[in-house]
């Protein structure tokens, strides 16, 4: 038989998210004895609203925006998730990530379910007053579902702590009390939680140590390619390059670069922030996102969107380790080309979980109306952090899977004992 061309192998392989996201809660199933209509329940969201909602305009024109939300599973509690802004926005993308979270929150111990939310829309195509009308639009949207004790949203791709003050603010206005604890990832002023902004990457590089522990090799001079230089790749790249990691490459929409002996982060943070692109960091070396990807590297970090690493690259991965700092950055295909490699992938809902880890943290700050010091707050995510690696971890080298499947397996079993014990199933 002909082998299939890189190009063919790529247009054979299904990229759904939701699909993806049943695939993987079927793999991890099969490792557990759970009756099927249990399964079959968890691979669906609870539920979706679809909604469409007006905006003026700038040039006083209304536009109709449409929007999502998707609540999964709220077995272990309210459900919990952020909200993207992006043109490629679908509701099969919001039921995959809700899913995800609902996993996410399983695997490190949050009595959470998973949520997810998107508005389809280029945010940078907007001004900031289009930006605060389509904003306040979509919660007034999703309001009879979401609050402190149902649904709690979040920033996600494109959206940020002034994005969920406004939130928070046209919630508290519609309810007719200032209700803080419906949204986190929000500014420290009106309730957020000092650590928030770093808690994605900082909870990242946690289990990246504890991977690299179980190697037997030091972060001292480790090599890092980072995918998608936004809050959370970037963030990791400054916290790695502290710890004497060498940040070769890194990316973001614009285009990637690369230097072997080691990119100056702060630099080119700076220019990121002047010129919009990490591109024009001149003194490196212009490669393709995918060139990226494909480094011979100690660790990799996809940090951007969903389905980077799939069968038509996954066979050229070099990494000894990919830390999924993004959502579903690798396919269930690629995942098996990765283990039979003997590299580590360190999952999304395992990976990145150190947001929603924190986004915990304020939310428990906001009913309680106290507050922790940043020290605590990242004392506590450690805890977190290690504790889940080392537990996902050995279910993975007791039954010889992948990481992400014993993430899941460890998720899924604590739904299911929670389902059970209210008498769903």
């Amino acid at each position: 038989m002909v082998a299939l061309s890189v190009a063919n192998q790529a247009t054979t392989e299904n990229l759904n998210p939701y699909e993806i996201a049943q695939r993987q809660i079927e793999e991890a199933a099969s490792h557990l004895q759970l009756p099927a209509h249990v399964v079959e329940f968890l691979k669906k969201p609870k539920r979706v609203l679809s909604v469409n909602f007006p905006v003026k305009m700038d040039d006083g024109t209304v536009r109709v925006f449409e929007g999502f939300r998707s609540q999964h599973n709220d077995a272990l509690g309210p459900n919990k998730g952020g909200i993207r802004f992006h043109p490629d926005v679908t509701m099969d993308e919001v039921k995959a990530l809700s899913m995800w979270m609902s996993f996410k929150c399983g695997v490190v111990g949050l009595p959470y379910g998973g949520g997810k939310g998107g508005v389809i829309c280029d945010p940078r195509k907007l001004s900031k007053g289009e930006l605060e009308r389509v904003s306040r639009g979509f919660m007034e949207a999703i309001a009879e579902i979401v609050g402190p004790e149902k649904d709690i949203p979040a920033p996600d791709v494109y959206t940020t702590p002034e994005i969920m003050g406004w939130m928070m603010d046209t919630y508290s206005r519609l309810r007719g009390a200032f209700t803080p604890g419906v949204i986190t990832g929000k500014p420290l002023i009106v309730g957020g939680s000092k650590g928030r902004n770093e808690a994605t990457a900082r909870g990242c590089v946690f289990t990246i140590e504890e991977a690299m522990r179980q190697l037997g090799k030091p972060m001292q001079g480790a090599t890092v390619a980072i995918q998608g230089y936004g809050n959370a790749g970037r963030i990791a790249a400054k916290l790695l390059s502290e710890q004497g990691c060498t940040i070769v490459a890194v990316s973001d929409s614009g285009g990637a670069i690369y230097l072997p002996e080691g990119l100056p982060v702060d630099e080119i943070g700076r220019l990121k922030d002047e010129k919009g692109s990490v591109r024009y960091f001149e003194a490196a070396n212009a490669i393709t996102n995918e060139e990226l990807l494909e480094l011979e590297v100690d660790i990799l970090i996809p940090a951007a969107l969903e389905n980077v690493i799939t069968a038509a690259n996954a066979s050229r991965i070099k990494a000894k380790i990919v830390a999924e700092a993004a959502n579903g950055p690798t396919t269930p295909e690629a995942d098996k080309v990765l283990f039979e490699k003997g590299i580590v992938v360190i999952p999304d809902i395992l990976a990145n979980a150190g947001g929603v880890t924190v986004s915990y943290f304020e939310w428990v700050q906001n009913l309680a109306n106290f507050y922790w010091s940043e020290e605590e707050v990242n004392s506590k995510l450690k805890v977190k952090m290690t504790e889940s690696y080392g537990v996902v971890s050995e279910l993975a080298s007791k039954h010889n899977v992948p990481l992400r499947t014993a993430a899941y397996m460890v998720s899924i079993q604590r739904i299911a004992e929670a389902m059970k014990a209210r008498g769903w199933v």
